[in-house]
């Protein structure tokens, strides 16, 4: 499994990850739609071996919030461009993050795998994968 290459807006941050599986995982939740100013964002739960931080890892600031299961999100962006690198849901354990996938440099070529949080997505957005309407089972 080869690594795919990433860096955030203004080039500060930079990672390299591997990632299971080539699909975006399309998020609907209300929190991402806050955060990325968009309808969804495209991502994959990945271990955390598999994400390495090769350029900024000490500059990248945290943000917590707390998902539907009322357990901390942290948030891990570029301090510069507010880019979000990636995610650590703890309900899902210390082994998973949640990269963002379009920020790779080849996340243009992905194509969507699965849609969660399909229970808010827009009204007027038509379904492109397999969708939860929250997460898919662990």
């Amino acid at each position: 499994m080869s690594a795919d290459q990433g860096k955030c807006h203004c080039g500060q941050i930079e990672w390299e990850v591997k990632l299971e599986d080539r699909a975006h995982i399309l998020c609907h939740c209300d929190t991402c739609k806050v955060l990325s100013g968009g309808a969804y964002t495209l991502n994959q739960i990945v271990p955390k071996a598999n994400l390495k931080i090769t350029k900024g890892e000490s500059d990248l600031k945290t943000y917590t919030y707390y998902g539907d299961s009322g357990k901390a999100v942290n948030c891990y962006y570029c301090p510069n461009c507010t880019t979000h690198v990636y995610h650590h849901q703890t309900v899902m354990g210390d082994d998973k993050v949640v990269v963002r996938t379009i920020l790779l440099n080849n996340g243009k070529d992905i194509q969507p795998g699965a849609e969660i949080f399909g229970k808010v997505r827009m009204g007027w957005e038509k379904e492109v994968a397999q969708t939860f309407e929250t997460l898919p089972p662990m």
